[in-house]
């Protein structure tokens, strides 16, 4: 009996976000109209891919007409810029009460809430962890994790999201 091969994939959830060069573009049309750009992923899937971003509305919440207005003016820059090659979905949606956190600013923002953390690599054991987010200074992200303080690179999160406050 022969052994198959077997396939381990990682995916690096962080690479989600979308590149600069598609923040560029959707960033001064999310303030234009009034809004907050909260974060951006991009998901290739082979001749077809995702592209989701999330505004914030710095006035309340985030309604279906918000996103709406948001998508038919990306969509419009888009379709003269042609940023994404071959097809694409699109997507608009408030961060809502698991926002993700895509950037040292989120991080700052959030202090003092709890968040759940996937890491690239594990710290004491652990790749997963809810924990209370302390604060971030010099790319360091400082948590409480079970009664102890654990700090890790900014870099090295795959994906953190804050735990809904209800």
């Amino acid at each position: 009996m022969g052994s198959r091969p077997i396939f381990c994939f990682k995916v690096d959830l962080m690479a989600r976000q979308a590149p600069v060069k598609l923040l560029n573009l959707i960033g001064p049309v999310v303030a234009g109209l009034g809004y907050e750009l909260a974060g951006v992923e991009h998901l290739p899937q082979g001749h077809h891919s995702l592209l989701r971003i999330y505004i914030d509305n710095p006035d309340g919440g985030v309604t279906v007409s918000d996103c709406e207005k948001v998508s038919r003016q990306v969509s419009a820059v888009f379709d003269v810029e042609d940023p994404i090659a071959g097809r694409y979905s699109l997507e608009v949606s408030s961060p809502g009460l698991d926002r993700l956190l895509f950037s040292e600013k989120d991080y700052e923002r959030f202090t003092g809430r709890e968040i759940k953390v996937q890491l690239a690599t594990p710290l004491d054991g652990r790749r997963k962890m809810t924990a209370k987010l302390l604060g971030i200074a010099s790319g360091l992200i400082t948590v409480e994790f079970e009664g102890e303080t654990k700090q890790f690179s900014f870099d090295d999160v795959e994906k953190a999201r804050l735990v809904p406050e209800l």
